[in-house]
């Protein structure tokens, strides 16, 4: 039991994490379009997110698929700022993206882009390569996200009720803000 608690444990930390704070930026921007009405579908956004960092944990704990450290934190916050952008372009409208599963699908490969972000760390700490403690990570990954995600819909309830926000506003108003945090992200990991 100990070992389940260390490794959901450092899962939960990775996602809290302020001083690499990517991950919260882009549960952010994913689930800022949405409201509690929708739990169900940012419940499934956020899971397949943790599928495809699991996933590619996997990969990268098996020796299956090894991927340039420079490449995957070039990406991720590419990632998070497409994330904004669709965001920003779809407030207030009809998102026909997720309709298509479009959404669902860009959410599990930018999933797989996060989780070769932790693979150096996560093969280091891991000894054995054992599943169960890749299991034991993702679900409290799936844990701290669900937090950011209840957080983020909390404040965002607060904003549209008591300061009259209309939902498309906050949606601009969230991903403007995550654009901006990511900028400085994206040219440090890109182009330096």
């Amino acid at each position: 039991m100990t070992e389940f608690w260390f490794y959901f444990k450092l899962g939960l930390e990775h996602v809290l994490d302020w001083q690499a704070y990517d991950h919260v930026l882009f549960i952010i921007v994913l689930c800022a379009a949405y409201t509690f009405n929708a739990w169900r579908k940012l419940l499934l956004l956020v899971t397949l997110f943790t599928v495809g960092h699991t996933i590619s944990l996997l990969l990268a704990n098996y020796g299956v698929v090894s991927v340039s450290s420079y490449w995957i934190e070039c990406l991720i916050p590419i990632t998070i700022a497409i994330t904004a952008l669709f965001n920003l372009f779809t407030a207030g409208k009809e998102k026909k993206a997720e309709k298509l599963g479009l959404f669902y699908i860009a959410t599990l490969f930018f999933g797989l882009i996060h989780g070769f972000g932790f693979a150096g760390y996560f093969n280091m700490i891991s000894e054995d390569n054992d599943i169960l403690h890749l299991l034991e990570f993702a679900l409290g990954i799936e844990a701290a996200q669900i937090i950011v995600v209840i957080l983020t819909l909390i404040l965002g309830f607060i904003v549209q009720t008591l300061f009259r926000f209309n939902k498309r506003d906050w949606v601009l108003v969230i991903s403007s803000i995550v654009i901006g945090l990511v900028i400085p992200m994206l040219i440090d990991n890109c182009f330096t």
